[in-house]
């Protein structure tokens, strides 16, 4: 019904019918030349153009949050935690500089939950879950 009103209005469903087998045929037949391995080879090719895109667009957004995490960790945890590239901070007693703490046995995972629900003489941070994951990257390129 829908495809009827869209072709037009006077066109019943046996021509609609005929239009739509026509159109398959001329695409068979302009296709009956090419191999069947060229078929497979080019979808293999989109397959790979199309994942290096993604892979692409996922190293960027990680880089992003990778920078903020640093800006994060300046903003929040350089009072306390020695952070690389930070000359003019001294080596604290107690806390861990962050180049422990990502060559520390802790994962990924069990920073993200010490974060959650801070530990110790730790402060309560408010940081948002992505927020925590972008400080996570961060620490991650320490090691």
């Amino acid at each position: 019904m829908l495809a009827e009103s869209l072709i037009a209005p006077s066109v019943g469903p046996s021509e609609v019918q005929e239009m739509y087998s026509n159109r398959s045929s001329r695409h068979r037949s302009a296709c009956t030349g090419a191999s069947p391995s060229l078929g497979r080879s080019l979808r293999t090719i989109m397959a790979l153009v199309f994942s290096a895109g993604i892979a692409a667009v996922a190293g960027a957004a990680f880089a992003d949050d990778v920078a903020h995490g640093a800006q994060l960790a300046q903003q929040w945890c350089m009072a306390c935690h020695v952070l690389p590239d930070h000359p003019e901070q001294t080596a604290l007693q107690g806390p861990p500089s962050f180049r422990e703490m990502a060559r520390g046995a802790k994962t990924s995972d069990q920073l993200r939950v010490f974060l959650l629900k801070p530990h110790g003489a730790m402060p309560p941070l408010s940081l948002s879950r992505a927020e925590i994951d972008d400080l996570i990257g961060y620490i991650g390129t320490l090691r």
